[in-house]
């Protein structure tokens, strides 16, 4: 019997995992990536009787890989808060789908383990930039003020640290940075005595944040902004958390980030207004390669040919929010 633990690269899929693996450890094979590689479940190749863990991934990009998998024989426990298509009706999957925008992977393991690792489910919920659901599960807890801004920097700084091409422009691989974590009950432990690690995130997200908040943005209005990105390691590493940024700081704004890539097209963020969080997902599933949640979507490679409609259809989907 073989176990295999499939998460998405982020804050939340690793969170999510530390979790889980804290309370039930297993030797499992560890398949992740980058944050924008989602159709993770085309790398299990599972046999009867082996265990698969799917976290913070879309189980409608991953259906045909997950059907193949149940007909191998496999069971599989499932958690997400994207776009799930119809759920497979079969004895052998557990579920816990929802695609609340406020609603996060790590939360939905938090609940299903009744809070026994609260810290690192918060600091999952963070790096989503679910900042008022994280601070609504620390609620009552004992950890103090301090140590919660503590926790989402980490989440800010681990989301961060997903994006890229590949794995050459991150500054850890997710299943390194997993690993090195997961030896923590505590994610403020790992802060203080993994300093060195915290660090090296921490210097770099203010590096590229720094470059990449120097951008005027391409187009803006009221309502939305659009900005472009260069190709280069550092724009596709900020692209995420410059997103996120600037939802926070204009909640009644929708944004689109486009990253140039190296064969002429773009990798796009979408962010829906904090005060209005619907229609990304449903934006962004209108081209190939993008998905997401109604809160925040993407595209991973928008044909270049494609980016007057893309920015025409982004500012109709967000004209009067």
């Amino acid at each position: 019997m073989a176990d295999f633990d499939v998460f998405n690269g982020d804050a939340d899929g690793i969170c999510a995992l530390v979790q889980l693996r804290q309370l039930e450890p297993r030797s499992s094979v560890l398949v992740t990536g980058v944050k924008r590689d989602i159709v993770l479940l085309s790398q299990v190749q599972a046999e009867d009787g082996d265990r698969v863990t799917v976290l913070d991934v879309s189980m409608a990009k991953n259906r045909s890989d997950l059907d193949r998998v149940l007909n191998s024989g496999a069971t599989v426990f499932y958690v997400d808060h994207h776009d799930a298509g119809e759920v497979p009706a079969s004895s052998s999957l557990i579920s816990l789908i929802n695609e609340s925008p406020n609603v996060s992977t790590s939360l939905l393991v938090n609940q299903y383990l009744r809070g026994a690792r609260l810290a690192w489910g918060a600091v999952g919920t963070f790096g989503d930039n679910l900042k008022h659901t994280a601070q609504g599960m620390l609620k009552g807890s004992n950890i103090k003020p301090d140590q919660v801004e503590m926790l989402n920097k980490l989440g800010i700084y681990m989301n961060y640290n997903g994006y890229g091409s590949d794995l050459s422009d991150l500054h850890f691989a997710p299943a390194e940075l997993y690993k090195l974590v997961y030896e923590y009950e505590n994610p403020v432990d790992f802060i203080v005595d993994s300093n060195q690690h915290f660090e090296k995130l921490e210097s770099g997200y203010h590096q590229d944040f720094t470059s990449v908040q120097a951008l005027a943005p391409l187009r803006v209005n009221k309502s939305n902004a659009v900005y472009m990105l260069p190709d280069t390691p550092w724009a596709r590493r900020a692209s995420g958390v410059f997103s996120n940024d600037l939802t926070n700081r204009y909640p009644d704004r929708a944004h689109a980030v486009l990253t140039e890539k190296s064969n002429g097209g773009y990798l796009v963020s979408v962010r829906a207004p904090l005060s209005n969080k619907h229609g990304a997902s449903k934006l962004c599933g209108q081209f190939p390669t993008g998905g997401g949640r109604e809160a925040a979507a993407g595209i991973n490679d928008l044909a270049a040919d494609q980016l007057s409609i893309f920015i025409d259809k982004f500012e109709q989907t967000y004209r009067s929010c």
